[in-house]
């Protein structure tokens, strides 16, 4: 049982996978896309969907920091609507505030990586923390 993490932006969409047992989540790779044009990614988003045999998606639901709902919100939920109807797996959300944040203190205190080094990992590590949040927040999934 394999999930796969996204964090939708405009640009990017940001992938992790979880580990089989759902206990991890690793950053796997960004697609880019261009939302205005209709590409979504979604042909790439099915071969990684065959080569890892998801089981399910976890979306990064981008609350306003005051817990309101923007155009972000509704652009991810209608991206969800076109996962679920386009691969039959279930989609869920986790409020990705400040995992982008999160992710940009990691690579700068930790890392030490340029900022040009910073836009090529940014959105696959922010899919990683969206994808561990969940996991460390739903507990151990199980494998039937």
């Amino acid at each position: 049982m394999r999930l796969l993490g996204l964090d939708i932006g405009t640009k990017t969409v940001g992938v992790a996978i979880s580990d089989p047992f759902g206990w991890t989540a690793q950053g796997l790779e960004i697609i880019p896309i261009d939302s205005e044009k209709g590409n979504l990614g979604l042909g790439r988003v099915k071969k990684l969907v065959a080569e890892h045999e998801v089981t399910g998606f976890v979306l990064g639901l981008p609350k306003n920091m005051n817990n309101t709902e923007g155009p972000r919100v509704a652009a991810c939920r209608d991206y969800a609507e076109r996962l679920k109807a386009k691969f039959g797996l279930p989609v869920d959300f986790i409020d990705e505030r400040l995992t982008t944040v999160s992710a940009y203190r990691i690579l700068i205190d930790e890392a030490d990586v340029s900022r040009k080094q910073q836009k090529k990992v940014i959105d696959k590590m922010a899919a990683q923390f969206i994808l561990q949040n969940y996991l460390d927040s739903k507990g151990k999934l199980t494998q039937e």
